[in-house]
């Protein structure tokens, strides 16, 4: 591991590809486990272990009312921190002991010991450390170069590491299945955290040891409310926060679905990890599309084209019942494509943003910003689940009360698997279109920020 902060590269000198791999690195298992949590946790322990569907989208919410205290202590935290080794990697490094216990728990659970006190228990624990681990890492990229189109190359290469990841998680069940006759919801989960659990301390190790610390940082003091008070006052950062939450308020629906939609509504027991497979192929491919888009058109307005196109096919799930399995991933792969300038475009734009909170209070405070940002991220992929799930009992599907789904039932899946994520979607696209920092105004704020440094 290094010892001494190392300078990141500047404007004008780009990072080399090996230092963009090596950050890239520790998005691995974030993403391998990221999917399997939303779209087969809620459903395993929903369906097949017992607990009640309106149960688990509560709990889902609940752990997110933690998240409101963690999340902005732990980025406030991060800031603050100054060790030989920098401020963010000492995190992170604590963050995968905790994140391992958590997934182990939750993936390869006895399912004696299983209860809703057992699910929400171990998922305030993998929140913690996911928290430990992913604001620290996330502000680490926000540092590294303050280039407007450099932070997108930064992201683009964690982003495409990071999918590349979550379709070998997919791949690898899917082999399971057709080789071995190895597959199922439980088998998924097990093939998934194994693979997590290995690749966590070796991957994140390796960038830490690897990366350099990053520019020099102007010293946080402003204490936390105050902080807070003056975020709120950063108008790019909450057009584009808000963007974010309805994009992942919708994406959440969508992603909670997907098993129970396959699974009941198409009648396809054992495929679901075969849809995700295709979805996450091209929603890799598309990222080298979408970061080349963002160059021409502008970052906003490439994530805002990608979610209004999105939307519109996810509306063609709708004429699907049993037996379209065939037909469901085409469409997959279409809004696979479309969805990666979600998951690169918007996460580059937050580095922007915060550009503009250090030039208005003087200091670096970017774990304050993901820190928030991932509070807003989780709160959104919490309602989803917390209000499809309960809804989803209501209309008459809740295979721990009923193992055969009713008409109202298998309906409500499909509708709120449509509509949920389109409506939100759309939404999202017209509030990222407004954004108004352009990559002409974010150069005056870069070279006010230097002249800023220079003193």
């Amino acid at each position: 591991m290094a010892t001494q902060p190392q300078q990141a590269a500047s404007a004008t000198r780009p990072l080399s590809r090996k230092t963009l791999f090596y950050y890239g690195l520790a998005d691995m298992p974030i993403q391998m486990a990221g999917i399997p949590i939303a779209a087969f946790i809620p459903n395993y322990y929903g369906q097949d272990l017992g607990v009640s569907i309106g149960a688990v989208g509560t709990i889902w919410l609940l752990t997110r009312l933690f998240d409101a205290i963690s999340d902005p202590a732990i980025g406030w935290l991060s800031d603050r921190t100054n060790t030989r080794w920098g401020r963010r990697r000492v995190w992170m490094v604590a963050s995968v002991p905790l994140m391992m216990l958590s997934i182990y728990k939750l993936f390869m659970p006895d399912p004696v010991e299983v209860s809703a006190g057992y699910l929400l228990g171990w998922l305030v624990g993998l929140w913690v450390g996911w928290t430990m681990l992913f604001i620290p890492y996330y502000a680490w990229a926000a540092e590294l170069s303050p280039d407007y189109n450099e932070r997108t190359r930064i992201t683009g290469w964690r982003s495409w590491i990071g999918m590349a990841a979550n379709v070998i998680s997919k791949l690898v069940p899917v082999v399971a299945i057709y080789c071995c006759a190895y597959g199922g919801t439980q088998e998924t989960l097990f093939l998934v955290g194994t693979m997590t659990l290995i690749l966590l301390p070796l991957t994140v190790g390796l960038t830490v040891a690897k990366v350099p610390e990053g520019r020099d940082y102007l010293p946080t003091r402003i204490p936390l409310i105050p902080g807070l008070k003056m975020m709120w006052k950063n108008a790019p950062f909450k057009r584009l926060v808000l963007a974010f939450f309805i994009n992942q308020l919708g994406s959440s629906i969508s992603t909670v679905l997907v098993v129970f939609f396959i699974r009941e509504v198409l009648q396809e027991e054992a495929r679901p990890i075969e849809f995700l497979l295709t979805y996450y192929l091209f929603n890799l491919s598309g990222i080298p599309l979408w970061i080349w888009f963002s160059g021409k058109v502008g970052k906003h307005r490439a994530w805002a084209i990608g979610l209004s196109l999105f939307a519109t096919f996810q509306c063609g799930y709708l004429f699907l019942g049993p037996g379209d399995f065939v037909y469901m991933l085409p469409i997959g792969a279409i809004t696979g494509f479309l969805g990666g300038a979600a998951w690169v475009l918007p996460n580059s734009m937050k580095a922007d943003v915060i550009d503009v909170d250090t030039l208005n209070t003087g200091e670096d405070r970017a774990a304050w910003y993901f820190a928030v940002w991932s509070f807003t991220t989780k709160v959104g992929q919490s309602i989803g689940p917390g209000i499809a799930l309960p809804l989803l009992a209501i209309m008459g599907y809740d295979p721990s009360v009923n193992p055969e789904p009713t008409e109202a039932g298998l309906l409500g899946i499909k509708l709120l698997y449509v509509f949920g994520p389109a409506i939100g979607f759309w939404l999202a696209a017209i509030i990222a279109w407004g954004h108004p920092l352009t990559q002409e105004k974010h150069q005056e704020i870069r070279s006010k920020l230097e002249a800023l440094r220079a003193r």
